[in-house]
């Protein structure tokens, strides 16, 4: 069955609102649910709307930068305009601070840095980190951004992906080498996310940064949906081994549980 199929199957969904803009917002609501790039006749397939209404409401998306087309003219992806809105909702929604708790609690307890990410695009992104008091450490601030690829972070978070969906988001973004270990090919990165998939951690060994040691999992969405946050540890390999990282392993999946439940009370009450 085609992608295009797929979507088509979802039903004629009712694009909602009393004004213009708020049904604009509606189809971006729709926009933002799909895993996967989507084309002028995939929202005609799928919401109540007439196609030329799609088409103008589309261009409007497209001018103000909140969508992006692809190189092949007919399908439609995330503007930056879109994407700067989403990382700014991330870094100052009203659970920063019940994050900020965990980690600080986190980062306490394994003595050494910790970190909260999300994907933004092919890149992750720091959402969130506390710093070691240990006088050797690596500083990375809140907004930074690495590549996905040699990331533990990264791969937890592309592993709940079809490889499918991992290709079209990383097929023609250069593998750029930082290191001697930096997992340098597609294939090469699809053999790690089975592992990733298998153990349910994942680990940077020196892939990004010379010298540093990072081990991450998943924060789970107590609905069972994909999520969007990872939680992390790292430090200097003369303080982080494999053996040492693995030990961490019980304090992180405790933190990612006390993240996930944070998510869910919050959802509920909005």
């Amino acid at each position: 069955m085609s992608e295009n199929q797929n979507l088509a199957i979802q039903g004629s969904i009712k694009i909602a609102g009393d004004t213009p803009t708020m049904r604009l917002f509606s189809l971006l609501e729709l926009i933002a649910s799909q895993d996967k790039q989507f084309s002028l006749q995939d929202l005609v397939d799928s919401t109540d709307l007439p196609k030329p209404t799609v088409h103008r409401m589309l261009q409007q998306l497209e001018s103000s930068n909140m969508l992006t087309r692809d190189t092949d003219g007919r399908h439609y992806c995330v503007g930056g305009r879109l994407r700067r809105l989403a990382e700014d909702l991330l870094f100052n929604d009203t659970k920063y601070g019940a994050r900020h708790a965990v980690l600080r609690a986190l980062g306490n307890e394994l003595g050494e840095s910790c970190n909260l990410t999300g994907l933004s695009g092919n890149e992750v992104l720091y959402l969130d980190r506390v710093e070691t008091e240990a006088p050797l450490r690596f500083y990375l601030r809140p907004g930074s951004k690495v590549p996905v690829h040699c990331s533990a972070s990264g791969k937890v978070l592309l592993a709940q992906m079809t490889p499918a969906q991992r290709r079209r988001l990383l097929e023609n973004v250069p593998f750029e080498i930082y290191t001697k270990n930096t997992i340098q090919t597609l294939d090469e990165l699809e053999k790690e996310i089975e592992k990733v998939k298998e153990q349910g951690y994942a680990f940077d060994n020196e892939e990004f940064l010379p010298g540093l040691f990072c081990v991450a999992v998943l924060v789970p969405r107590a609905n069972g949906s994909r999520s969007n946050m990872a939680v992390a540890t790292q430090a200097p390999i003369m303080r982080m081994t494999a053996e040492k990282a693995l030990a961490s392993l019980p304090a992180l999946q405790r933190a990612a549980q006390a993240l996930m439940k944070i998510e869910a009370q919050l959802d509920e009450n909005n």
